[in-house]
């Protein structure tokens, strides 16, 4: 088998490497943090596309989101709590598989687990400085001082990519959205009067900023609210505290702030960004994957699928074409066109506008008939629910 390197040990990173060793390669994932280290974000949805990449990888999706819960509708609110239209999340799959939403480290510790169980090796505390390649292979460098090389580099070091900049030193850097992101996990069971539907991802606009909130199978609720921002937040420019009375006072009178109250530990707040166009994808052995290539709003439920994805289609070209530039350029045909549409989709639908009273009751009056003529020849976000990647057979060894 063929070494590989791989810079970044998420979600796309992880499902890379288990993409590689199923096309006969040895890959190796360097990942800069520590086992133990907490994980940004708080949670993630795995669109039915994504679940079934994960079963093109050869992971069951079973387990490897044992420990999150089926979400397959969404219901969306206006800011008086009415509910404005209700959707599934595309799906099922054939054998009655749902979108899923999962506590976003138990994804990566579950991945992880998957990739171990195959004899793949992953190093941690390996920040990538710089990479380069010529005729006989690519060389990394990591700011511990080590540097070891490979015949393939995949970068999956996301939104912030290393390896995207040694690629292309021009290369658009990340383009802040006006949101930023937090979210949390209620302390104990809510009371019923709190507590949503099960199975269904509420969504609300809010009179100031969005909300969102699901009910986990033992009585607790995840949310998340994405507050409306003119510039990005500044390390240490709010405390848990003043963090938390914030919050309060943006969803004063709505459902949040009853589910913020019961919240012990509130994360966050991140600044929220998605990528411009990234011209330069690959080089002859250099490639990226995940956010690295094309980092998507979180509105649009998309970022962990889109890797799985990528993971998927990555192995299958390494598979097709004995040639790496031949591949690599395979890899992207594939994906660059589907995954800059759902980018386009994502920085749509994640509006920063706050309305004002009359603005958001006309909003809230509309809705529901925009929807239903949308919805009038079938799911307007088919095309992104129904996309299925090719199942990874492994080479011969």
């Amino acid at each position: 088998m063929t070494n590989t390197l791989v810079v970044g040990g998420g979600i796309a990173g992880t499902a890379a490497a288990i993409a590689l060793r199923t096309a006969g390669r040895t890959p190796v994932i360097y990942e800069s943090g520590h086992p133990g280290d907490a994980e940004r974000g708080v949670f993630v949805t795995i669109a039915i596309n994504g679940v079934n990449a994960l079963r093109s990888l050869g992971a069951d999706p079973a387990v490897v989101l044992s420990r999150g819960f089926a979400t397959p509708r969404l219901a969306m609110r206006g800011a008086s709590g009415r509910m404005l239209f209700e959707a599934p999340l595309g799906g099922p799959l054939p054998d009655g598989t749902v979108t899923t939403t999962i506590r976003r480290a138990d994804l990566y510790a579950a991945l992880r687990a998957e990739a171990e169980r195959r004899g793949i090796e992953i190093v941690y505390g390996h920040r990538l400085t710089t990479a380069t390649s010529g005729a006989d292979g690519v060389t990394a460098e990591f700011a511990n001082g080590r540097t070891v090389t490979g015949d393939l580099l995949v970068g999956a070091d996301g939104l912030n990519s290393r390896t995207r900049t040694a690629l292309d030193p021009s290369t658009p850097e990340p383009h802040f959205l006006g949101l930023l992101d937090t979210g949390g996990f209620t302390d104990d069971p809510v009371a019923p009067a709190l507590l949503p539907p099960p199975g269904v991802m509420q969504m609300s606009f809010g009179r100031r900023a969005f909300f969102g909130w699901a009910a986990a199978p033992d009585g607790r609720v995840w949310w998340f609210a994405n507050p409306p921002r003119r510039r990005p937040v500044e390390p240490g420019e709010f405390t848990a505290e003043t963090w938390r009375t914030y919050l309060l006072e943006l969803f004063e009178g709505e459902p949040g702030a009853d589910l913020i109250r019961a919240t012990g530990e509130i994360r966050g707040p991140w600044s929220t960004r998605d990528l411009p166009r990234v011209p330069v994808w690959h080089g002859d052995r250099i490639v990226l994957i995940g956010d690295a290539a094309h980092a998507v709003a979180p509105s649009s439920g998309q970022g962990a699928s889109m890797a799985l994805e990528d993971a998927v289609v990555l192995g299958h070209s390494l598979l097709e074409h004995r040639d790496l530039p031949a591949a690599l350029s395979a890899y992207e045909a594939a994906r660059r066109p589907r995954v800059e549409k759902v980018v386009a989709h994502g920085r749509r639908t994640s509006g920063t506008k706050v309305l004002g009273p009359v603005g958001a009751a006309m909003r809230d009056a509309m809705m529901p008939l925009v929807m239903r003529m949308m919805h009038r020849r079938g799911d307007p976000q088919a095309w992104i629910f129904e996309h299925r990647v090719p199942v990874l057979t492994p080479a011969r060894r």
